[in-house]
């Protein structure tokens, strides 16, 4: 039996970080990594349904005329409503987090020394819950 690899696109214009993230991610080979530069790229590609999105939440510091992640986060969220979306960010104010949350990402989290371990977390808590509910979704359908 072959497991289903999960996709995550990993969506950041600091090309440095982007590059740590997808090193931090493909030493676990239940996910396949897709990385974007600006949150147009990853907007052109969600056609590929991607099971989580980590997205910076600004996309527009290489290329000012770029949209940030929050305006890229509201049209994930129109085109896929399902997907999770998961902001990372230098912010450490409490009212970008709060901001964040408020337009349906499914965590926040600042970059840090810990931000990839915290970020490991919330993607498992993430799929953990998908299961959940297929699980649920196949009890109910069974009464």
């Amino acid at each position: 039996m072959t497991l289903e690899k999960k996709l995550i696109f990993l969506v950041d214009d600091d090309a440095l970080y982007l590059k740590f993230l997808e090193i931090e991610f493909s030493e676990n080979n239940q996910y396949e990594i897709k990385t974007f530069a600006t949150g147009e790229l990853c907007l052109e590609n969600m056609s590929l349904n991607p099971d989580i999105v980590v997205l910076d939440y600004h996309l527009n510091g290489v290329d000012e005329s770029a949209i940030n992640g929050l305006q890229t986060l509201d049209l994930i969220k129109k085109e896929n409503f399902q997907v999770s979306v998961i902001i990372l960010s230098s912010q450490d104010k409490i009212e970008v987090a709060v901001n964040c949350m408020k337009h349906k990402a499914f965590d926040y989290i600042v970059k840090s020394e810990t931000a990839p371990l915290r970020l490991q977390k919330a993607i498992a808590t993430i799929f953990k819950n998908q299961e959940l509910e297929k699980t649920l979704k196949w009890y109910m359908e069974m009464m």
